[in-house]
């Protein structure tokens, strides 16, 4: 099991990012089914949590056969998939990954998001976690993403944004940019397989990392898409995404008969 905490800073409000956060992964999932890959949704619902009150529980299948590494496709079936169970109470979520002919494989991951620039130290306190994990700041600026995802005007260094004149972000933007808030993710990663635990769960932490900053990188430069929407506006646009990806792998319609709740979010 190895145990990593990721912060990620955005030049916005919690707020905000509530809106955005809906948006880019709505359209996100939906240029990937573009490739033949990407999230299909199998379970959309509103979910009553004792603790944390009204939420809403999702359940989607992740298509991503072709992101392995060759090792890893070596030993997976040809129709790959992982399945993607998430619990949003914004702005505290749940997620989790499994993946049926791996049982001893899982991703864990709570996420808290505050309005600050990530100095909150024991967010995650919690006797759950034993002993110290490691802790990494996410910089969307100037962190390296790998080069077949980069885009130019996804860059926040260049970007500068029409409608709220925020951008580009320069060195050291966290210290001086407001609004600030910030993405805690405590992240689990399991792989209870001898001879290739250690290299599994690294590769994963890797690949989480990418995607942590490819995803917040984009809420950004996409934010004179989504700023003038409300959370009723954005949740029509992401019920339209979520039907044209699952027609795109025959599936039926899981929101006909669950409709997206208001003012919820997923992760």
């Amino acid at each position: 099991m190895l145990i990593k905490e990721y912060r990620i800073c955005m030049p916005l409000t919690t707020e905000e990012y509530r809106v955005g956060q809906l948006y880019m992964i709505s359209k996100h999932s939906h240029q990937e089914s573009e490739k033949g890959e990407g999230v299909e949704v199998v379970k959309n619902e509103p979910h009553e949590d004792p603790v944390h009150g009204p939420g809403q529980f999702t359940e989607k299948r992740v298509h991503l056969s072709s992101k392995l590494p060759s090792w890893a496709r070596a030993v997976t079936p040809r129709i790959f998939y992982i399945t993607e169970k998430a619990w949003n109470y914004y702005p505290y979520t749940i997620t989790e990954y499994t993946c049926s002919f791996l049982p001893k494989f899982s991703i864990y991951i709570e996420t808290k998001y505050e309005d600050n620039c990530g100095d909150n130290a024991n967010i995650f306190l919690s006797e759950k976690i034993l002993g110290n994990h490691e802790v990494t700041f996410l910089d969307i600026a100037f962190d390296e993403i790998p080069e077949r995802y980069y885009q130019s005007p996804e860059d926040p260094r260049n970007f500068s944004s029409v409608k709220t004149g925020r951008g580009p972000l320069t060195e050291g933007w966290q210290e001086h940019t407001k609004p600030i808030m910030c993405s805690y993710k405590l992240v689990t990663v399991k792989f209870e397989v001898w001879g290739l635990q250690t290299r599994v769960e690294q590769f994963v932490h890797k690949v989480i990392r990418d995607i942590l900053l490819i995803g917040h990188r984009q809420a950004f430069a996409w934010i004179d898409e989504w700023c003038d929407m409300s959370l009723e506006e954005v949740r029509a646009f992401e019920t339209q995404m979520q039907v044209s990806t699952n027609q795109k792998f025959g599936s039926q319609d899981p929101l006909a008969s669950h409709p997206p709740r208001p003012g919820l979010s997923f992760v």
